[in-house]
């Protein structure tokens, strides 16, 4: 090859590995300590969380406001959100209900529980500038007739303790440790028995 176009190669390579996007920053939530509790179902399942389909995916999305995503192009979740959901409500159960087995279906670990958690997540993001919102619908189904079914929506706030995405991840975390703590406040009540159907 000519030196001029052997040169002009070269500058044109080093030009495009100029441009390369950088590394994505890769965010985990983790979990947040809660006040343990006792009454809990000796077995407890966490079915895998679902997700609003604008919230699967990648890159992490910060708010959806006015007809807008608002989404960190270079900052991601290091693993699919739904399984890092899943994974920290688990922990985060297993420590305020010190005596309950704690686990997520399609695990390893499959045996019958007392108790299955379900939760469909349907907003996780900022609701203004310094607070970041979670909204979700949850269900709880007992095996023992004694402890009554739950199904309701919860909606949760935290603050964001700055600008950056570390801050906005660590205001998911306490969002989804304080509705760890609504959950295992009724998983630990004990009810009046179900009224059971005719026939």
């Amino acid at each position: 090859m000519p030196f001029r176009r052997r040169h002009a190669a070269l500058g044109a390579l080093a030009a495009l590995a100029a441009c390369r996007s950088p590394e994505p920053a890769l965010y985990t939530m983790l979990p947040v300590p809660g006040t343990p509790l006792t009454g809990g179902p000796r077995s407890v399942s966490v079915r895998e969380v679902s997700l609003a389909r604008y919230l699967d995916r990648t890159q992490i999305v910060r708010s959806a406001a006015e007809y807008r995503l608002d989404v960190s192009g270079n900052d991601w979740w290091g693993e699919s959100l739904d399984a890092m959901l899943t994974r920290v409500l688990v922990e985060n159960l297993a420590q305020r209900l010190p005596g309950s087995s704690v686990v997520a279906t399609g695990g390893a670990i499959s045996s019958p529980a007392d108790a299955v958690v379900e939760v469909n997540l349907q907003r996780l993001g900022l609701v203004a500038p310094a607070t970041l919102g979670l909204t979700a619908q949850l269900a709880i189904v007992h095996r023992d007739a004694s402890r009554r079914d739950l199904a309701r929506t919860e909606t949760l706030t935290a603050p964001v303790a700055g600008a950056d995405t570390a801050a906005f991840v660590a205001a998911a975390s306490a969002a989804l440790g304080a509705l760890a703590d609504s959950l295992a406040a009724s998983l630990a009540v004990r009810t009046a028995p179900r009224p059971r159907s005719a026939g």
